[in-house]
């Protein structure tokens, strides 16, 4: 009876020193998801706040950018004999200042964009004629708002709808792709990533919208679901 005691006792106490070890084991893992995300969050605030200096840099340029423009017009209306100068200078100055101001909305749709949502998004959905006929090459930009302590991974599935023939029809991503086209369209990323693609559109079909799937495999970042038409930009 004493020997069915004792077993009894020592399995017990294998058991509550298996627990024991479980414990701890899940509490260091808890801790070091902890340490590991202290890490992320230091690193996230201060890209934000390159970010952030980059954007006052960008926004004195453009400043410094107008002021000049003011100059020049005010010279132009002086001197007409160097308007052509003047004219190509002040071209040339305004285009830089738009691109600056791309910049600085690119840049604060990262740190904090308008409507004030964070998570994965489109920035930018571009697509231009090529070359080659019916091809067209097509700029995804795709950012993640606000929040950056850990990176976004998933798939971009994309489907243009259109008519062929006067009749309905769609056609996927993996169906519009040259021959040497990549099919899987995977992206991963902490604050932005931008793709260049070339699609083929068949023999009369006409576009007209674009229907785009980003497909989070990140736990706690929410897939995005979004339709544009063929010609619009939702930079």
């Amino acid at each position: 009876m004493t020997g069915k005691i004792d077993k009894m006792d020592r399995s017990l106490a294998l058991r509550i020193a298996l627990a024991a070890v479980a414990a701890a084991g899940a509490y260091l893992v808890f801790e070091l998801g902890r340490i590991q995300a202290g890490h992320n969050i230091i690193a996230a605030a201060a890209q934000r706040s390159v970010f952030e200096a980059e954007i006052d840099r960008l926004e004195a340029a453009v400043a410094r950018g107008k002021e000049r423009i003011v100059l020049l017009e005010t010279a132009a209306g002086i001197e007409r004999a160097a308007y052509r100068n003047v004219e190509a200078s002040l071209v040339d100055l305004q285009g830089k200042i738009q691109e600056q101001q791309d910049a600085i909305a690119f840049y604060r749709g990262i740190v904090a964009p308008a409507d004030g949502t964070a998570g994965l998004r489109v920035q930018d959905l571009k697509f231009s004629r090529t070359a080659r006929e019916r091809a067209w090459r097509l700029r995804l930009v795709l950012i993640q708002a606000m929040k950056h302590d850990r990176k976004v991974s998933g798939d971009v599935v994309l489907t243009v709808l259109g008519r062929q023939d006067g009749k309905p029809r769609r056609y996927s991503y993996a169906e519009l792709l040259p021959d040497d086209g990549e099919r899987r369209w995977a992206f991963s990323f902490r604050y932005f990533q931008d793709f260049d693609r070339e699609v083929v559109l068949p023999d009369g079909f006409t576009p007209e919208r674009v229907n785009l799937s980003l497909q989070s495999r990140t736990r706690s970042i929410a897939s995005v679901e979004q339709s544009f038409s063929w010609d619009a930009s939702p930079g």
